[in-house]
Order: structure tokens, then C-alpha cells, then sequence
């Protein structure tokens, strides 16, 4: 499934106990449809370990960090940035471009999502500010939306390297069986 360039996610900001579950879901995102890994914050500590937790239990491979230079990173990154915004161009409108310049051209993309205000700079440093609509919505909603435009539906049949258990898709009701061949 996976085109050979990095893909990964820088989550902007982390109010402790109020961006807890929203820096979590940007985290578990990231990984089930398709990035290779995804900064948080150092104060969110607790949403990196439960990321971590489910790619022990679900597989990977998947990385998650913590970060004290969220900016550092955006500057260093060595390939192209896209910041989702909903002041950004439309998604439709660019996402040619953005694929080919990570498919074709080989670029390693840093997606970037805020929680609170996104200074300024994120959107003059970015490539490309995108907005997946240009109305309030949740920012896990624009990524989810966003990678799976990047990877045309690719990344929802990923096959997932050192599972402990594997959900079993049913019409009806929840199976979740472990995979250890004993």
C-alpha cells in the first residue's frame, strides 16, 4: 500500500485536560489510514502512550513521539508541508498537486493540525494551507479526510506487521481475535 516517501503528522498545540482525547485521535488517525508516524506535544504525554499502546496491540509499523519543538520540526522538515486549516485552499483543488509531489516526485509530506491558535508562520512556512471544507469542523475529520485523499483509498487495505489481535469485520456485532498462531 505505501508509497515509499514518509508521511507524517505534527499535532500543533495540546491543552492538558481539555485536548486529551482530540491529540489521541489525531495519534490514532494518523496511523490507521496511512502515515508512517505523528509528533504530539511533550505535554501529551498520555495521548503518545495510548497511540503507542494500540500499535503494540494492532500492529504497525507506526511511530509516535513527543516534541518540544513543534516549529523546529516544520522548519527542518526536509520535504514538503501541508497544514490543514479551513481558511486553506480546498482540498479537491490541490490534492493533485500535493500527490504528485509526494508520489511522483518522492517528497516526504509533513501534515500539520492545530488545536489552538496556529501562529502565523505554520502558514507561511507550509507548501500548501489546506482546507478540507472551509467551515468549523474537527480537525481529526480534515485529517482522516485529507490522508485518505492522499492515498486514493490505498491505505484501507494496509496489512498491519506484528499484531497481537486483529478486528474481524462482520455485518453485525464486534469480533476482535488474537492473532498468535499456537
Amino acid at each position: 500500500m505505501h508509497d515509499d516517501s514518509e508521511v507524517a503528522v505534527l499535532r500543533l498545540g495540546h491543552r492538558p485536560g481539555r485536548d486529551e482525547r482530540m491529540t489521541t485521535h489525531v495519534g490514532l488517525t494518523a496511523r490507521a489510514l496511512g502515515a508512517d508516524r505523528v509528533w504530539v506535544p511533550d505535554n501529551a504525554g498520555q495521548s503518545r502512550d495510548t497511540v503507542a499502546d494500540i500499535t503494540d496491540r494492532f500492529g504497525g509499523p507506526f511511530e509516535v513521539d513527543l516534541t518540544d519543538s513543534p516549529q523546529g520540526i516544520i522548519r527542518n522538515w526536509e520535504g514538503r508541508v501541508v497544514h490543514l486549516t479551513m481558511y486553506g485552499e480546498q482540498v479537491q483543488d490541490v490534492e493533485n498537486d500535493i500527490r504528485a509531489a509526494h508520489r511522483d516526485d518522492g517528497n516526504p509530506i509533513l501534515v500539520v493540525v492545530g488545536a489552538e491558535k496556529v501562529p502565523f508562520d505554520v502558514y507561511e512556512e507550509a507548501d500548501w494551507n489546506v482546507g478540507v471544507t472551509n467551515q468549523p469542523h474537527s480537525e481529526v475529520a480534515g485529517l482522516a479526510v485529507f490522508l485518505d485523499r492522499l492515498f486514493e483509498g490505498r491505505e484501507l487495505e494496509r496489512e498491519w506487521e506484528d499484531a497481537d489481535r486483529e478486528v474481524i469485520p462482520m455485518e453485525t456485532g464486534k469480533r476482535v481475535e488474537s492473532t498468535d498462531e499456537e
